[in-house]
């Protein structure tokens, strides 16, 4: 469990690669391109230059007792293909993304290494380029697992393991959409979100949308869905931004698939209506149409 993997060096990879870094032995993996980037353009976390050890897809003599995977969700089958040399039947794995089904995707893949549900939770990261400030105030929520919280402890990694994981990662999937593609539609921070009152009776209807979906997916206790998401939003900090709102901002592709677009699916597949969603999926791939018509006329 001393062998960790990062793959992804977004805001949050970046983050944690910081924070295990000089504790146990960490790779970050890294495809050629990204490796030639790196080594020109090192990662700035904090307003200080980061260099880690990287590895590359092909290396067959590092095995990993905790693999994290950080990328974003445009990355994950390329994420989850890049890992093979390096899971072993003891290895773990967690996903940091957000959405409620990256943890199915890596285990139909890898059935015999353990594959943890667990998520991010904290204030945001701000990315820029290959720049990243967090003021660490965050932690990773996930199912117990004694190993991997062993390694935590001795690395200084803040957790929470929840009395029900796929409750809470249920929970953070709802803030995610009625938050993360609202700030990205409206262009509003956390603080913004939080003081406005139509938005509050308007995020109630799109969590009863979401919930309806959860009811049919076996998840219990959801009579606090409402109350425990708003709680999650109020404390966010004010200036904070989503990871929707800056890829928006910053012209980047989206998660709206794994956020609107999964709801729309599973809407679907349950016979549940879900305009919400479609208008935020609609909105946000107009707002990514926009965003690419403009960075090929520059």
């Amino acid at each position: 469990m001393k062998n960790v993997l990062i793959c992804g060096l977004g805001a949050v990879g970046l983050t944690y690669a910081v924070k295990f870094r000089g504790k146990c032995n960490l790779k970050v993996l890294v495809d050629e391109a990204r490796l030639e980037r790196y080594l020109k353009n090192k990662p700035v976390f904090n307003e200080e230059i980061q260099e880690f050890e990287y590895i590359l897809p092909e290396n067959k003599d590092f095995k990993a007792g905790l693999i994290i995977i950080s990328t974003k969700f445009q990355g994950l089958e390329s994420a989850i293909k890049n890992i093979k040399n390096f899971v072993t039947p003891n290895t773990r794995i967690i996903s940091l993304l957000n959405g409620i089904s990256s943890e199915e995707s890596i285990s139909k893949i890898y059935p015999k290494a353990k594959v943890l549900k667990s998520y991010f939770i904290g204030h945001s990261a701000v990315r820029d380029g290959n720049k990243v400030t967090q003021d660490g105030v965050g932690e990773i929520v996930i199912e117990y697992d004694h190993e991997t919280i062993k390694l935590f402890e001795s690395c200084g990694i803040n957790y929470h393991i929840p009395e029900d994981i796929d409750y809470a990662l249920w929970l953070k999937f709802t803030m995610n959409i009625f938050s993360n593609q609202t700030s990205a539609i409206l262009k509003m921070n956390f603080g913004e979100l939080k003081r406005n009152k139509t938005f509050r009776e308007t995020a109630k209807k799109i969590i009863q949308e979401v919930r309806q979906i959860a009811q049919k997916k076996g998840i219990k206790n959801l009579d606090n869905l409402e109350k425990d998401a708003l709680a999650s939003l109020d404390r966010m900090c004010d200036e904070g931004k989503t990871s929707m709102h800056q890829d928006i901002l910053a012209g980047r592709k989206t998660e709206v698939d794994m956020f609107a677009g999964e709801i729309i699916r599973l809407g679907k597949e349950f016979n549940i209506p879900t305009p919400y969603n479609q208008v935020f999926y609609d909105l946000i791939k107009i707002e990514e149409e926009n965003n690419e018509h403009s960075l090929h006329s520059c």
